[in-house]
């Protein structure tokens, strides 16, 4: 779903731009909180794997093909804060390497993208966990649900704004039926991605998932024919465990997908460039500013061969987003370092 330029006006197009300059600053903000000596090493990894598996567009219907969003795994893995800034890496990645997702856009992108997708689905998963069985399996289904939901949400946001700023005159009610109907089978798709990939650390460091700490319910003692809670004992130090297996499976997993998987994707338009070329939204796109990068569109210049072409693409933009995510989130947890020093200094003086 990356917007192109010329799709909204320049007037909107900065007024998002806004927006999304807001809900970064909020976010980075909110990160320190989220952000540990644990979680933040594996923000710049999270970033980097949403970028790999939003390179296999899987066919959706005929003619049609959909790809991750990324918001609510980001949500729910890291934290709706740094999820926000997660999708924000991998969308300047993207914009400014492989001219996917235009640069006046970038502000519609990030909130479409990223902004929306991660305050519904990390809602809605907070809400359904609050309502279901405290357990591990009850947070895979959430994890399954909120991401459903957040992908016709974002469709829905991306058609107000081109409500409000479109360049091309369509008849609105036509482009939310369109975006809609293809984006909850979009949706599916993510539904499933994000629900194996939570299931699959929940099963082996629960720890690790931001939106799955506490949720295991109280072990139950039988005592005189009656359950009761079993006594509370002060559970495992769980920060000393070592999170290097776990980052160096993600980012092997991240480098086989870009270059090697993504090779099979779905070559046939996402949903919303389906859509555009169907009801004439693109009637006024423009041509990217980095369309003669030498990363454009996937593949490495003057690489001839398409499968090490788009290979090496991959394997660079995953090397990459690893690098400015990790380094991105060093920093904010860095600051939150030193304001607690701080803090503590003046609480001793």
């Amino acid at each position: 779903m990356h917007v192109p330029d010329g799709f909204i006006n320049a007037p909107v197009s900065a007024v998002a731009g806004v927006v999304a300059a807001g809900a970064v600053a909020v976010s980075l903000r909110g990160a320190r909180r989220e952000l540990d000596e644990r979680t933040a090493p594996l923000a710049g990894l999270v970033a980097a794997f949403i970028f790999a598996v939003q390179m296999l567009n899987f066919p959706v219907a005929a003619g049609t093909s959909g790809h991750l969003l990324g918001g609510a795994l980001a949500a729910i893995l890291v934290g709706p804060y740094t999820g926000v800034l997660c999708i924000s890496v991998v969308l300047l990645m993207q914009g400014i390497l492989f001219a996917d997702g235009g640069l006046t856009a970038l502000g519609v992108n990030i909130t479409v993208m990223g902004v929306v997708t991660t305050v519904v689905a990390y809602a809605l998963f907070r809400g359904l966990t609050a309502v279901l069985p405290r357990t591990r399996r009850s947070a895979t289904v959430a994890a399954f649900i909120a991401a459903l939901v957040s992908v016709p949400a974002a469709a829905c946001a991306f058609t107000l704004i081109y409500a409000v700023g479109g360049t091309t005159d369509i008849p609105i009610g036509k482009v939310l039926t369109a975006m809609v109907g293809v984006h909850v089978l979009i949706g599916i798709g993510e539904a499933f991605i994000t629900a194996l990939t939570i299931g699959a650390v929940i099963a082996v460091r629960p720890d690790l998932v931001h939106g799955a700490r506490g949720l295991a319910a109280p072990l139950k003692l039988r005592v005189g024919g009656e359950l009761v809670d079993a006594p509370v004992t002060a559970p495992a130090p769980v920060a000393a465990r070592s999170t290097r297996k776990v980052r160096a499976t993600g980012l092997v997993t991240a480098f086989v997908l870009a270059g090697f998987v993504s090779f099979y994707a779905s070559a046939s338009p996402d949903g919303l460039e389906k859509v555009a070329a169907d009801k004439g939204i693109d009637a006024k796109a423009e041509e990217h500013a980095a369309a003669d990068s030498p990363l454009a569109d996937y593949g490495v210049k003057d690489v001839t061969d398409a499968r090490l072409s788009g290979g090496l693409a991959g394997v660079i933009g995953v090397g990459a987003t690893v690098a400015v995510g990790s380094g991105v989130f060093w920093v904010v947890r860095r600051r939150r370092t030193d304001e607690t020093t701080t803090a503590s200094v003046t609480e001793t003086v």
